[in-house]
């Protein structure tokens, strides 16, 4: 069964130091030590090993009093008067995946003790290796010492000590320890490593799994930085165990004011456990969280959850469309849970569901939850079944508003359910494909629509070319649906009519596209190029204006003519409105590619015999010949790459849409940028009736918006920022930016970040946060 991912229990502070042999190598599973690989000290290391492992996966059996000891060397000298037994030259002594390799081993039938010298390795079933000059066992092996050792631990860490007395198989005490999981220079090894920890003396408890250094000094590369006069870590080898991590002091923040987190871990057992913080701060009141994992051998289940005193109140404040809201019930008791889980019920079906419920989203601003800056917070539960070439998934849905001064809970949906199914079969007889999509619900709104739908869509697809080479598809496409709506005048259709409705739509298409590439290549065939025109024919039933027919619209309320959706049967995002009538699209696609440059390009225009009057304006099919949409793609080398999309107004002789992206450097320098223009902002069309006025001022805002962004990175240092503008609103969005430095044992990161959105009338102050990362031993920093 997995396990959760790992995380490291930490105690007091942190560091790390270095002294005694530059190249120090071996295991701090000295538990086992050179007596470790004997009989001697069998049952002792069988119990320490059942202790710890729920914390992680033995990789090789304990020692055990029944399996043989096997051992070979190139001489044996037996000393029967004095009970003395020599094993020397190239001696390996093993017991099961137990190694124990040295020049000479001598061992006093006597006195019980076991002596080894001369170039001591011993081999872990995990994959520690001890190196040692000379180790002495007694007391059935689970006494001894041993000076000058040297261990490689699990990713890489190192211990290195002076000597280590060994007692009862399950405590090692250390002198002069160093501790480091840095590479040591092959060429130069007297060099101290890039961070170590050197402590006067070390005790690794073998049953618990912990390493503790006392009188210790963090060294960076040779200097001491911190003293730490007692430090206490897992051993490289636990990957999981109950313990303390790393606490987070912060100085300053604008709603908590100076803040302090401790985090206790706890290890419930192989697939399961949790995350217990407490947060102290000096502007509002305390709050307690956690988060529990389970992975199970059929599914997942997280959940995390907060509770919280929060002592901030806002007042009333003006909105984006210049109306005063009211203040919202968010201090006093608050909470947040955010839980995730799925689990399979056989091979193709599986059930999950997400809940994300917050008291307010100034109480996330406060505390600093993730999600805030989110219009929603949104929950679903769901069944789901996969099949060849089908799929099928029942779920419901619910809302939660953040920004209630411009999006009120009551004014939001309720899914209850939603049924979809799709279907993609194979190529027939006919040598078409068939599919099948249907998307049927009940939205029910305490404010609003409420719209029970039910939705099938039937698509047929036959390609086909001829000698000319032309590209052929036949398309037979159905879409239907029915409705049954109430409050129609309500948001988001304010249809001009109060009564319950039950109506409907059917529209048969027919539609035949034409691809017909020319291909020649250039530059003695280093080279080709494409010209592809594109012709598109689509004969429909004219479908009116939806609003006056008083058909309902869940998933259509935005609209979208641009390259991209050319050659689309319908060129809405949903069903609820649709694309009819009898038009042509029309397009030449160009391509030419030679010697590791690239140019692409397309253009385009679509004719329609009759104009839908209830697509939002600025669509650009306003009039009977389509605004032009282009796209092109500008490769020259790999240094310098550009994309730009437009759609240009032929009648008002004016840009109604644009966007571009460009990324330019070398390997180790990048500036990207990107622009997007809109004459509007689509998103706030629908926020108001627009039956009986005009859109609120907000929608006639454009959108005339800016990033810009450049990174660079040099070895082991990595660099980066970013701005991003409205140019048309004189106010920046969002900028930020991120250092750090990187090497194999050690990590640096500071980032910024400021981002200018605004929820309940206030926004955040900047972020920062400064992060130190030592590998083996965890990560801390300062946030705030």
């Amino acid at each position: 069964m997995p396990s959760p991912e790992p995380r490291r229990p930490f105690r007091h502070v942190r560091g790390l130091v270095r002294d005694g042999h530059p190249q120090a190598r071996g295991t701090l599973l000295a538990a086992t030590m050179l007596a470790g690989t004997l009989v001697g000290a069998a049952v002792q290391t069988h119990r320490a090993r059942a202790q710890v492992r729920p914390l992680h996966v033995d990789l090789g059996g304990p020692m055990s009093e029944k399996d043989p000891v096997t051992f070979q060397s190139d001489t044996v000298n037996y000393d029967n008067p004095n009970g003395i037994v020599t094993w020397s030259g190239n001696v390996q002594i093993w017991q099961n995946d137990h190694v124990l390799r040295a020049d000479t081993v001598t061992y006093d039938r006597n006195t019980g003790i076991a002596a080894a010298s001369g170039h001591v390795a011993m081999v872990e079933p995990d994959g520690t290796v001890l190196f040692t000059d000379y180790a002495e066992l007694s007391n059935g092996m689970r006494d001894g010492i041993s000076t000058r050792l040297h261990i490689l631990m699990t990713d890489n860490a190192k211990l290195a000590a002076n000597g280590m007395r060994r007692v009862d198989a399950r405590v090692n005490d250390l002198a002069r320890a160093v501790y480091t999981a840095c590479e040591i220079c092959a060429k130069h090894p007297q060099r101290p490593p890039f961070w170590q920890l050197r402590a006067y003396d070390a005790t690794h408890d073998t049953e618990h799994k912990r390493i503790d250094f006392r009188d210790a000094y963090v060294d960076m590369l040779g200097i001491p930085v911190m003293y730490l006069p007692a430090f206490s870590m897992s051993d490289p080898s636990v990957k999981r165990q109950s313990g303390f991590l790393t606490p987070g002091i912060t100085p300053h923040d604008r709603y908590l004011g100076a803040y302090f987190t401790i985090p206790y871990y706890w290890v419930i057992d192989r697939q399961s456990d949790m995350t217990i913080q407490g947060l102290v701060s000096t502007r509002t009141g305390p709050q307690i969280s956690t988060q529990y994992r389970n992975v199970m051998n059929f599914g997942t289940l997280s959940i995390v959850g907060g509770v919280a005193y929060d002592t901030h109140r806002q007042g009333s404040y003006v909105n984006t469309f210049g109306n005063t809201a009211e203040s919202t019930n968010d201090h006093g008791i608050q909470g947040y849970v955010f839980a995730q889980g799925k689990a399979s019920i056989s091979r193709n079906w599986r059930v999950g569901a997400n809940i994300n419920l917050a008291s307010s989203a100034n109480y996330m601003r406060d505390y600093r939850i993730s999600g805030y800056g989110q219009e929603t917070l949104s929950s679903n539960v769901y069944l789901e079944g996969f099949g060849t070439g089908a799929y099928s998934r029942i779920d419901a849905q619910a809302y939660q508003g953040l920004n209630q001064g411009v999006i009120r809970n009551s004014d939001l949906p309720w899914v209850l359910p939603r049924y979809t199914y799709s279907y993609f079969g194979q190529p027939d007889a006919l040598g078409g494909r068939f599919a099948l999509d249907t998307t049927d619900f009940y939205v029910y709104r305490a404010n609003g629509v409420s719209d029970q739908r039910g939705q099938l869509s039937l698509n047929w697809d036959r390609p086909f070319h001829n000698r000319l080479g032309q590209l052929w598809m036949l398309t037979l496409h159905l879409e239907s649906a029915i409705h049954r709506a109430t409050a129609l005048n309500e948001q988001p259709l304010y249809a001009p009519t109060m009564r319950q409705q039950v109506t409907g739509q059917v529209l048969p298409t027919v539609a035949l596209k034409m691809n017909w590439p020319f291909l020649r290549t250039f530059n003695r065939g280093k080279g080709t190029q494409i010209l592809e025109p594109i012709a598109q024919i689509i004969a429909a039933p004219n479908t009116g204006n939806g609003r006056t027919s008083y058909l309902p619209n869940e998933d259509s309320l935005s609209y979208e003519f641009t390259d991209s959706t050319l050659f689309s049967l319908n060129r809405y995002p949903g069903t609820d409105r649709l694309d009819g009538g009898l038009r042509g699209n029309f397009g030449v696609h160009g391509n030419w590619t030679w010697n590791g440059h690239e140019v692409d390009t397309l253009v385009g225009e679509s004719i329609q015999e009759h104009i839908e009057h209830d697509r939002i304006p600025y669509s650009g099919l306003n009039h009977h010949l389509s605004d032009v949409v282009a796209r092109a793609r500008i490769a020259p080398s790999r240094f310098i790459d550009v994309t730009g999309r437009v759609r240009v107004d032929p009648y008002a002789k004016r840009i109604d849409f644009g966007d571009g992206l460009i990324s330019t450097g070398v390997d180790h320098f990048r500036v990207t940028g990107g622009y997007v223009y809109e004459p509007v902002t689509p998103y706030y069309y629908y926020a108001t009736n627009i039956q009986t006025g005009a859109p609120p001022a907000a929608y006639n805002a454009r959108m005339n918006e800016l990033t810009l962004g450049a990174s660079t990175n040099w070895q082991h240092y990595h660099l980066s920022g970013f701005i991003r503008r409205s140019l048309a609103r004189q106010q920046f969005v969002a900028m930020g930016g991120d250092a750090g430095y990187q090497n194999d044992c050690f990590a640096f990161d500071i980032m910024y970040l400021k981002q200018y959105t605004s929820i309940g009338g206030q926004q955040r102050n900047s972020t920062i946060m400064f992060t130190l990362t030592f590998k083996t031993i965890g990560s801390f920093g300062i946030h705030g």
